[in-house]
């Protein structure tokens, strides 16, 4: 009886020891979510008649500075870019350039400036002087939109040159530069009164210079003469900045058996643009594009046909592009209907001499009707005088355009989604959005707007969908 007791007492002991180790005693506080604070600055913020070479900065906490040659804007634009060295709590800036009198200066920090511990950003922190008694006040604001869709793009600059000849953009500094902020807008502080020439720009090179026709650009067609109230400027950029292919490009598995070469697969590579289960959309054609150019090609040795009998199809025809990498078959395709396009082995040949291994058969299942939806929009507001195109917008890129010569549009099938709908403003009336030029010719850019009273559209199946616009 005592082993017993002896034992239960030991086990009693063990378990209030485990039960001790598992009490955690709480430990630190709420998350520090608040930016930096400066708390003293040499010279002080918003001196007067400066004439300082070095700016030291000292904040509350901890701070880094990053990528300062990105963030940092100064203005007026400096030909040498100060050198900034953080260290502990405080931000050494040394200037390198020689100052003009009578001069108010900025140094805006943008994201720069954050806590060590947490990453707080003080967002735009700006620091100002002037050589002079008094400060420029002048101020100049806007917006810059994107042509050709009719969005903002928070990463480009907006500057401010003081000689109007084309070439400025392309060999001098601007003298004064601002950024966008996500909705597009910007706003120069700090001005003085003068003439001066706005532009927009996508600055990835950081030279502030319009260096290649690929780079988004805007223009205004004026100069622009500071005063004490002056009025908002909008520009419309154009240009290429990564644009994204339109999708529904090839997607099939490629075509022919594959044999080896070395390294090289020695066959003719082909692709298609059908969907999955080798659907065909009705509003589509067909498309066989190869991998490299075709160097022989005879449409001859592809025959068309149809449902399981392979009965012969009639109405047909083929196009080459100008890339004569693309073959498109067009027809008038009849809803759920099975076709069969057969590929002779020696069809054709790409530019390395690699044809088909062997005759080869692309499948095609056309869609229903009933996959589809009717559609019809009227519009409010409708001014034909502005040739307006009506363009269906996905994932960014234009589905589908439809130049509007009345109130009213009437689609019989339609695939169905979630469509934005956007309004071009066809100058040309080509149908299509035409960028701008700006050496020489000094041309705008058509305009694109997004349709804002209705965010999006959707196009049920097998339904008639119908909607009242205002545009």
């Amino acid at each position: 009886m005592l082993y017993i007791l002896a034992i239960l007492f030991i086990l009693k002991i063990q378990v209030l020891s485990v039960g001790c180790a598992v009490v955690i005693p709480p430990m630190g506080g709420a998350r520090d979510s608040l930016p930096p604070v400066l708390v003293d600055a040499s010279p002080p913020d918003s001196s007067k008649n400066f004439n300082e070479k070095k700016i030291t900065l000292t904040f509350d906490e901890y701070i880094t500075v990053d990528n300062a040659r990105e963030n940092l804007l100064v203005s007026p634009v400096p030909e040498n870019a100060p050198v900034v060295e953080p260290h502990l709590k405080t931000v050494v800036i040394r200037l390198k350039d020689t100052l003009q009198p009578n001069t108010t200066y900025s140094l805006n920090f943008g994201k720069a400036i954050k806590d060590v511990d947490e990453g707080n950003i003080n967002k735009n922190f700006t620091y100002i002087f002037s050589t002079g008694q008094a400060f420029d006040s002048l101020t100049l604001s806007g917006k810059v939109i994107i042509a050709e869709t009719g969005k903002s793009d928070s990463t480009l600059i907006v500057m401010l040159h003081q000689h109007g000849d084309d070439s400025a953009v392309v060999k001098e500094k601007p003298r004064y530069i601002a950024r966008l902020d996500s909705s597009g807008n910007f706003t120069f502080r700090n001005l003085p009164h003068g003439t001066f020439y706005i532009y927009a720009l996508d600055d990835q090179s950081g030279q502030h210079k319009y260096l290649s026709e690929n780079q988004i650009f805007a223009f205004a067609d004026t100069a622009v003469v500071l005063q004490t109230n002056n009025s908002p400027i909008i520009l419309y950029a154009f240009g290429e900045k990564g644009k994204p292919s339109r999708p529904g490009g090839p997607t099939t598995p490629q075509l022919g058996n594959k044999k080896k070469l070395g390294n090289q697969e020695n066959r003719l590579k082909l692709q298609t643009n059908l969907g999955s289960g080798n659907q065909l959309d009705l509003l589509d054609n067909l498309t066989i594009t190869s991998e490299l150019p075709f160097r022989t090609l005879d449409t001859s040795l592809i025959h068309f046909s149809m449902d399981s009998t392979f009965l012969p199809v009639t109405g047909y025809s083929f196009e080459e592009d100008s890339s004569q990498k693309k073959l498109t078959l067009k027809h008038n395709w009849k809803e759920n209907t099975l076709y069969h396009v057969i590929l002779e082995k020696n069809f054709a040949e790409d530019t390395l001499n690699r044809g088909l291994l062997k005759t080869d058969t692309i499948t095609v299942r056309t869609k229903k009707l009933s996959d589809y939806g009717s559609l019809r929009i009227r519009f409010k507001n409708f001014n034909p005088s502005v040739n307006p195109v009506l363009q269906f917008v996905q994932n960014d890129n234009v589905y589908k355009s439809i130049p509007l010569t009345s109130a009213e549009i009437n689609e019989s099938i339609f695939p169905p989604g979630d469509y934005q709908l956007r309004i071009l403003y066809d100058r040309n009336k080509n149908g299509k959005w035409d960028s701008g030029q700006f050496f020489g010719k000094r041309l705008q850019p058509e305009v694109v707007k997004i349709v804002t009273s209705r965010s999006k559209i959707t196009i049920k199946p097998d339904w008639d969908n119908e909607f009242d616009i205002a545009l």
